[in-house]
């Protein structure tokens, strides 16, 4: 099993800006407020959090292929 990936880069699709973060591996992130548009990004249809939606590396629980986070 390859390990887990814990940072990923959050785009924000109102602004374009970009921001790399850490991913919590207990729980999804569902809210994600843009630091440079202040734009309250959420989930889109389909995706358990933020990350697997705007971000450059899926969530770790999709990682580790257990579906969707908790």
């Amino acid at each position: 099993m390859n390990a887990v990936v814990l940072e990923s880069v959050l785009t924000c699709p109102h602004c374009g800006f970009a921001k790399q973060e850490t991913m919590p591996t207990e729980s999804c992130q569902y809210y994600y407020e843009c630091t440079n548009c202040k734009a309250l990004l959420r989930p889109m249809a389909g995706d358990c959090c933020v990350f697997c939606s705007f971000g450059s590396v899926k969530c770790p629980a999709v990682q580790q292929q257990r579906g969707r986070c908790n």
